[in-house]
């Protein structure tokens, strides 16, 4: 959606009423702009969001500060909005956090040096991440432990990479430094990879590097049935977090399908009809782009 950001500044305004003018802080400003990426992303107006809630696969934020869980705004909540969103929903009724159980900081801290003790070293501030944004933080330690301390390279060569033939100081630590010299990046190959080659320190290496756009342009999967209530496509591109039903299995309109997380914002895919799961098309873990098939209902 980065070719569509003044079509996002505008559906933010409008999002933005739809929720009731929300007070703007991290956690509801987010519930806003994830509201207004998924109007632009399908196409909907205010009218049609209104209109079409009670059968729409709305981010999960958006649903989850209607049921109370970002506290309850001031002036209360947009309806009919949340009585069409919720339905039979449990709702939270006052300050969230009282009424949530003691949090065992011990426990989960122990539960990080598990997962990840062996590349990370697990500090106070990352338990305290994963008590507020779990899946955020895991996201950030999954990476970290791939790719490394990636904070010791500057803005620009993290977001677009070096140019062929430049020299880079990256300093590790005080005293510590390496350089790096890319030299040629090979051709596509069968798994998607390229073969970077480079100079480091002045010895040549060379690494095996996905490329992920070819992969996406590389991307084939069955679109959703366009008019069809029972072939059920991505609402927006993301990868596929959980799978909730398997085929065979018999569904009620509303019941959850499939998790999905895009642009850091989840949202969980609603049958729109009854009926039973013919054929699952997706898998977990698997990226998706914008009405890829998720699965038939008939």
């Amino acid at each position: 959606l980065a070719d569509k950001f003044p079509e996002i500044k505008k559906a933010y305004a409008e999002a933005n009423k739809l929720l009731g003018d929300v007070i703007k802080v991290t956690p509801s400003s987010k519930v806003v702009g994830d509201l207004a990426q998924f109007m632009v992303q399908n196409k909907l107006t205010p009218e049609m969001v209104l209109d079409r809630a009670e059968e729409l696969s709305l981010p999960s934020s958006v649903i989850e500060f209607m049921q109370g869980y970002l506290g309850e705004p001031y002036g209360g909540y947009p309806e009919p909005l949340r009585s069409k969103i919720l339905k039979g929903m449990a709702r939270v009724s006052g300050r969230p956090g009282a009424s949530m159980p003691p949090l065992d900081f011990t426990s989960l801290k122990l539960q990080l040096q598990e997962k990840y003790g062996a590349k990370i070293q697990v500090q106070d501030w990352d338990v305290l991440s994963a008590a507020l944004y779990p899946t955020v933080l895991d996201e950030y330690l999954d990476f970290r432990s791939e790719f490394g301390p990636v904070d010791c390279l500057e803005t620009r060569l993290f977001l677009t990479g070096p140019k062929i033939a430049e020299e880079c100081e990256v300093n590790l630590e005080k005293g510590k430094s390496i350089s790096i010299k890319p030299l040629a990046v090979g051709d596509l190959n069968k798994m998607g990879q390229r073969e970077v080659f480079f100079e480091m320190n002045g010895q040549l290496r060379s690494v095996l590097i996905k490329d992920n756009q070819a992969l996406k342009e590389m991307h084939f999967h069955p679109k959703a049935l366009k008019g069809v209530k029972g072939s059920i496509g991505a609402p927006m591109p993301g990868s596929v977090v959980d799978i909730k039903v398997k085929e065979g299995d018999e569904v009620k309109k509303g019941d959850p399908l499939v998790v999905l997380s895009a642009m850091k914002m989840e949202m969980v895919v609603k049958a729109p009809i009854d009926g039973v799961v013919k054929k699952v098309s997706a898998e977990k873990g698997m990226s998706l782009e914008g009405d890829d098939l998720l699965m038939d209902i008939e």
